[in-house]
């Protein structure tokens, strides 16, 4: 069998939309899918919303790309929202998760070096993190499926466990340069950090002059109900990379930092052909005008409260299937008994609900940020079905 025209490292399932209308998408043959993975935590306005798309189209209209030769009125003015909205002095867009990470892990580590502090380049990373497919993010992970087959492996990570704080501690040593870490794993099952792990983090890192660097590119941009997840824990960063969510569909990231932790990026020690180009910039802006419309948040939460009560209602009645569900605002997860990413194939073919696989056996439900009470019973329903149908189709 000749390999095909993309390449084959995804194991693609049946569905090939073609369009999308608010929570739905639409496949080749009309077929319509209720969209509660959102291209798993990106398409927070739903697809088509209109204000996004004008921007987009707007933009396209007058200026694509430039490159960052030249001075960047879009994205100094999507910057500077950022910094008004958030913890943050300073922002580098780029034009992926992965992406923002890798500069997020620069920036701490070139932090130490402008102090003089060359020896301190190790981040301390945990146990089934997520951090993107670039050599240097899976390289802060431990996770064998990531790792396997592309040795050698970049040095300056040291794994430990999630959520355990005194393993964090233990491991810093006189070459540690900070933590990496999602407050809310998301590949690795919907799991959130405790208030005293984070608030520990934070509290380390002040006491022995380190970079608390965040992951926020599934959790942030209002999934949880807060504008970036570290609200809900009462901390603030350092430096913290950002996706997702943050383009509505449009790829693009950032590493937002303090001005503090980014001394020590100055001109020639960062650089990205495309990010911060003017039709991302036009995204990015057209999102945080929504998302900042009074108001917005306080949906997601509302919303998210409806979710998990209806899901928490719903999951008794299939105790031999659904063990509890999990996570925050609109980020939520259904740990299941048996093999999730089975349970999601079935959702997904014979009911027509999209949702996401992850680790531990859970059920990712990533819908968009605004979604009502109607998309909900929908979800509940088209969720009960398919749980009342599996396990005899599983039995046989």
């Amino acid at each position: 069998m000749p390999i095909t025209p993309l390449m084959p490292v995804y194991p693609r399932c049946g569905v090939r939309p073609v369009r999308g209308e608010g929570v739905y998408l639409i496949g080749e043959n009309g077929e319509r899918y209720l969209d509660f993975a959102s291209g798993i935590a990106v398409n927070l306005l739903g697809h088509g919303h209109p204000h996004l798309t004008k921007a987009i189209q707007d933009q396209a209209a007058t200026l694509m790309h430039v490159s960052n030769l030249y001075g960047s009125p879009q994205g100094e003015a999507l910057a500077q929202r950022l910094v008004d909205n958030t913890f943050a002095d300073t922002v580098f867009f780029t034009n992926s998760g992965a992406e923002a990470v890798e500069c997020s892990i620069k920036t701490a580590r070139r932090f130490h070096y402008a102090n003089g502090d060359t020896q301190k380049t190790t981040l301390i990373t945990f146990k089934n993190a997520f951090h993107g497919r670039t050599i240097g993010t899976i390289s802060a992970t431990d996770q064998d499926k990531l790792r396997s087959g592309f040795d050698p492996l970049l040095p300056g990570f040291k794994v430990v466990e999630f959520d355990n704080l005194d393993a964090a501690e233990a491991a810093v040593d006189d070459t540690t340069a900070g933590f990496l870490v999602e407050p809310i794993q998301g590949e690795g099952g919907i799991r959130p950090a405790s208030q005293a792990f984070m608030k520990g983090l934070r509290r380390i890192c002040d006491d022995k002059g380190l970079m608390l660097v965040l992951d926020e590119v599934q959790c942030g941009v209002g999934r949880t109900g807060t504008l970036f997840a570290h609200e809900h824990y009462g901390i603030t960063p350092d430096i913290m990379a950002v996706a997702k969510g943050i383009g509505g569909g449009f790829p693009m990231g950032a590493c937002l930092a303090t001005e503090r932790a980014a001394h020590g990026m100055v001109v020639g020690t960062h650089g990205s052909t495309y990010g911060g180009n003017p039709l991302a910039m036009a995204a990015g802006n057209a999102v945080l005008d929504v998302v900042l419309e009074p108001g917005f948040l306080e949906h997601v939460r509302a919303m998210g409260d409806r979710l998990r009560q209806a899901l928490d209602q719903m999951i008794p009645n299939y105790d031999d299937l659904f063990d509890s569900v999990r996570g925050m605002g609109l980020m939520l997860g259904i740990k299941l008994k048996s093999d999730s990413r089975a349970f999601v194939a079935h959702l997904r073919d014979h009911h027509g609900l999209l949702t996401v696989a992850a680790g531990d056996n859970v059920v990712r439900i990533l819908p968009p940020l605004t979604i009502d009470e109607r998309d909900i019973a929908e979800c509940i329903e088209r969720l009960s079905a398919g749980a009342r149908d599996y396990a005899p189709a599983k039995a046989a």
